[in-house]
C-alpha cells in the first residue's frame, strides 16, 4: 500500500502541543484592526484550541505527524 500524503498547507497553520492537542492562530488579524477594542485585540494574540470534531479531521489529513 502506498504512503499517504500529508497536507502541507495544514501543517503550516497548526501547532501540535506536547500532550498532542492541536492549536491554531486566532483569525481576523490581517487588517482592519485599528477599530477593534482592546480586549478583542488581546484575544487575537492567543492561540485557539480546536474542536474535537475538527481535530479528528485534521489528524486524518496529517497521517505521520501525530
Amino acid at each position: 500500500m502506498p504512503k499517504l500524503k500529508t497536507r502541507k498547507s495544514l501543517i503550516k497553520k497548526i501547532k501540535i502541543t506536547g500532550s498532542g492537542k492541536i492549536k491554531t492562530r486566532a483569525t481576523g488579524q490581517n487588517h482592519y484592526n485599528s477599530r477593534a477594542t482592546g480586549s478583542e485585540t488581546r484575544s487575537k494574540r492567543r492561540d485557539d484550541s480546536v474542536y474535537p470534531a475538527v481535530e479528528k479531521n485534521i489528524k486524518k489529513s496529517l497521517p505521520y505527524s501525530l
